[in-house]
């Protein structure tokens, strides 16, 4: 008996490792295979849900009484393949996709499963190593992660080898972008500010790491480029060193220090110091002297050879400036109103100064570049504003997740003229780290001043946001699980008259 219990039992749980799979890997998929990601959300989806602690404590009294009765492992293969629940096996925003590197991580952390079995069985238990290794599974996989980081950033050595050539051969400027926030936007206002005067290459979409920068070059520069804009992300401190190593920018840009990514970065101090790694070779720095941090930074960069160019959103003696007076821009550069611009709606003026300063840092000539203004648009799913057919505006700021664009995307919402509601759908800010609950209870309370009704959607941040609401005693909230439950909701109740703010959106590896 004991030893059909035992086969039972493996078998139950292996079964379960398999169906457990599918999920993690596709969450270490979604979170651009970091190690110790997987297991992060675990930790988060396993205690967001009260069944779904009920499953874990199941499956952890499984593991407890295998040693004494292997069937027990059963309770845990259940559990592990059941929950945690909400996270499907089947991806509803993102689909797992069997690439070379997901297959390698999968094979890497079966072979790490297959450890804990083989040796609990050398150790007679085989039931309480199937049992430990179906818990385990984001554990393992984590540790797969770890194991093929080397081999993965080998691997894709040839391809910045390739794409280091492409650069000397073409030898375009190189104009580096990074920063908490603003880096697609001012990516984009610069290169429509130059496009008419030089042949500019920017990085695609989301092409900010090390693989994705690489593979910009190699498919997109061609000869006869002048400037290539490289939009440079990180998690963490020597990600943009060694992106610079190979791809240096003769004129870096910072355009923002904030609390994004803060839970990897672990404070504000550390961001800073990652960001300003894209200066290190750079012959000009532009920086967004609105923000403390990055006027500290700016005294300390200047030395001879390099020109610090510091940009305001209020203050005109800046060396270039953009300032809102009564709806309308003022453009300052060397401490003279050179044009004026309308407001542009949902387009942050200290994005278009780090944009247009660098225009001017090419050659642009700064009267034709001042006036190109007027006509910069704003980023995709950033601050958006349009009228569907149903009569509704709706703003769409869903690519945003930190406190400064979600404080100016409610700024927006509330400058509509709208007779009807005005509605709020967000699943909050993330990435936070300690900062996390206490900026979306300040975001949700701001918003309840200004809204009819706030739609939270999933768990992540909801009781943050119920909190804030609760502080300022006001809007109707409705609760849902997914973003097409608020959108099927605004659709049916908003018309024309009303507005709706859609303030970031989470992928379903979020619960």
């Amino acid at each position: 008996m004991s030893t059909v219990g035992t086969v039972v039992a493996v078998t139950s749980c292996v079964i379960a490792s398999g169906l457990a799979s599918l999920r993690w890997l596709r969450v270490a998929q979604r979170e651009h295979y970091l190690p110790g990601s997987t297991t992060r959300f675990a930790l988060r989806w396993w205690g967001i849900r009260p069944e779904s602690f009920v499953l874990l404590v199941l499956g952890l009294a499984g593991l407890i009484a295998a040693p004494w009765i292997p069937l027990a492992a059963v309770a845990t293969a259940v559990a592990v393949g059941v929950g945690p629940i909400g996270l499907a096996i089947k991806g509803r925003t993102s689909a797992l996709a069997w690439t070379r590197r997901l297959k390698t991580l999968a094979g890497t952390s079966l072979g790490c499963w297959l450890i804990v079995l083989v040796v609990a069985s050398l150790l007679g238990a085989p039931a309480v190593g199937a049992a430990l290794a179906c818990l385990l599974v984001p554990v393992l996989i984590d540790a797969g992660l770890a194991i093929v980081a080397p081999f993965e950033d080998r691997a894709s050595g040839r391809f910045v080898e390739q794409a280091a050539t492409r650069l000397a051969q073409v030898a375009p400027t190189v104009v580096g972008i990074t920063g908490s926030y603003g880096k697609t936007s001012t990516k984009n206002h610069l290169t429509a500010l130059i496009g008419t005067d030089r042949a500019v290459v920017p990085s695609p979409r989301s092409f900010n790491n090390r693989a994705g920068l690489a593979r910009a070059i190699n498919e997109h520069l061609a000869p006869g480029t002048d400037v290539f804009i490289a939009e440079m992300g990180t998690y963490g401190p020597g990600e943009i060193a060694d992106m610079c190593r190979w791809c240096t920018p003769s004129i870096a840009i910072i355009t923002a220090i904030g609390p994004v990514h803060l839970e990897r970065f672990g404070s504000l101090d550390v961001t800073t110091t990652a960001k300003a790694e894209i200066t290190e070779g750079a012959s000009t720095v532009i920086l967004n002297v609105d923000d403390g941090r990055l006027r500290v930074l700016g005294d300390a960069l200047e030395r001879p050879g390099r020109h610090v160019i510091r940009v305001s959103g209020h203050d005109s003696s800046a060396d270039v400036a953009i300032i809102s007076v009564d709806e309308m821009w003022q453009i300052w550069i060397d401490g003279a109103m050179v044009a004026t611009s309308p407001v542009l709606t949902g387009v942050q003026p200290t994005n278009v100064g780090c944009a247009l300063a660098a225009a001017l840092a090419v050659g642009v000539d700064a009267g034709a570049a001042a006036q190109r203004v007027a006509s910069l648009t704003n980023a995709e799913n950033r601050l958006a504003v349009v009228r569907a057919p149903s009569g509704v505006m709706v703003v769409d700021d869903t690519f945003n997740s930190n406190p400064a664009g979600a404080a100016a995307a409610l700024r927006v919402l509330g400058g509509l003229d709208v007779q009807g509601r005005r509605v709020l759908v967000t699943p909050g800010m993330i990435e936070l780290g300690r900062d996390q609950e206490v900026e979306n209870q300040r975001f949700a309370a701001n918003a309840a001043e200004l809204c009819d009704t706030i739609v939270i959607v999933g768990l992540t941040n909801r009781r943050s946001l119920r909190a804030g609401i609760r502080q300022a005693n006001g809007a109707e909230v409705i609760e849902v699980d997914h973003r097409e439950s608020a959108v099927a909701w605004v659709r049916s109740t908003l018309g024309a008259g009303d507005a709706v703010l859609y303030e970031n959106d989470l992928p379903d590896n979020y619960p």
